[in-house]
């Protein structure tokens, strides 16, 4: 997965295509358990983007979607957010996937 560099990008990114956003931080423990998984999560939905968006560098960002917890998700395709799986709860592989899921409908 590759990081977001800018808030440009970001902008850019979530108004042309299909992106998913997870939000992240190199602190964040319930992040590190997700790690493992988020290649296989990647492949199994690849007609999205997906990109690490580090909670501490992009806050602004945080702060303008409701980001207050993470690791947290949020969907866009072409401009529209399409979904959010925003908490600072734990995140089970199962319920990326449902996430995702939920997305295409």
């Amino acid at each position: 997965m590759r990081k977001l560099e800018t808030m440009e990008e970001f902008h850019e990114l979530k108004n042309n295509g299909k992106h998913v956003f997870m939000f992240s931080a190199d602190w964040c423990p319930d992040c590190r358990v997700i790690e493992p998984i988020l290649p296989e999560i990647e492949s199994e939905f690849s007609d999205y983007t997906f990109l690490y968006v580090d909670r501490d560098q992009f806050i602004d960002i945080c702060i303008e979607h409701d980001i207050f917890g993470i690791p947290s998700f949020l969907a866009y395709h072409d401009g529209q957010e399409t979904g959010r799986f925003v908490s600072k709860d734990r995140k089970t592989k199962e319920e990326i996937q449902k996430f995702m899921n939920s997305l295409s409908k």
